[in-house]
């Protein structure tokens, strides 16, 4: 829900749903103002997901759209212009992670990917972790060809119902359904509900202006 999410003096929108956990600092940029992220990728619309302990700060060399780590003190972002910021959490072990999920991010189940390599690497489990999805493009502005939605048919069977030339894809749903799918309570999981190409005073849109689109930082951090 909208009402989960704030923003703050600073320009920088933030979950309520996070705020229990005093030993996180977490935000979602705007055209004003970005949060700090002390370690983000270069973003190629992969799957792949970088354990990032042991990463020198201002690192943004290596190649990836999904960032894990469990030190303290070292924000970890994603940069966005449409695609869907995903900040997630363990309340138990206290590992984080910042997913950018596009349309190829979601298709290629990258949050699935992310909170089972949290699994492994950190031991989290589903039922101790916690999503924020922050602004992004909507369904409501967002028009794809049968090509880019026959990569995201397994997310929505709804669709089979009907054959579309185009669709309007919701890709926070997809992405909550997989999260759910991954095990994470659906009571875990916020949708700000922002939808980037519509509010333009607030966001940077790639779809709107794709000729020279700026960029959003969403970042989250293990303070202790």
């Amino acid at each position: 829900m909208t009402n989960s999410f704030r923003l703050g003096p600073d320009g920088i929108y933030r979950c309520d749903g996070f705020q229990e956990f005093i030993w996180q600092k977490h935000g979602f940029g705007t055209r004003d103002a970005n949060p700090q992220a002390d370690i983000t990728l270069k973003q190629v619309h992969s799957s792949r997901v970088c354990n990032v302990n042991g990463w020198h700060a201002q690192n943004r060399e290596q190649e990836g759209d999904a960032l894990i780590t469990d030190e303290a003190g070292k924000a970890i972002g994603i940069r966005t212009a449409d695609c869907v910021p995903i900040l997630l959490l363990d309340c138990r072990t206290r590992a984080v992670g910042a997913v950018h999920a596009g349309w190829r991010g979601t298709a290629g189940e990258l949050v699935q990917k992310t909170i089972e390599q949290m699994g492994r690497d950190f031991g989290t489990k589903p039922a101790d972790m916690y999503a924020a999805m922050g602004p992004c493009i909507r369904c409501c502005c967002y028009e794809v060809g049968r090509d880019v939605a026959a990569n995201l048919e397994a997310w929505f069977p709804e669709w089979r119902e009907h054959e579309e030339m185009s669709r309007k894809v919701n890709l926070p749903l997809a992405n909550r359904r997989q999260m759910e799918d991954a095990g994470v309570p659906s009571g875990h999981i916020f949708d700000c509900e922002l939808c980037t190409a519509c509010q333009s005073g607030q966001f940077f849109s790639f779809r709107r202006e794709h000729e020279n689109p700026g960029r959003m930082l969403a970042a989250i951090s293990r303070l202790r």
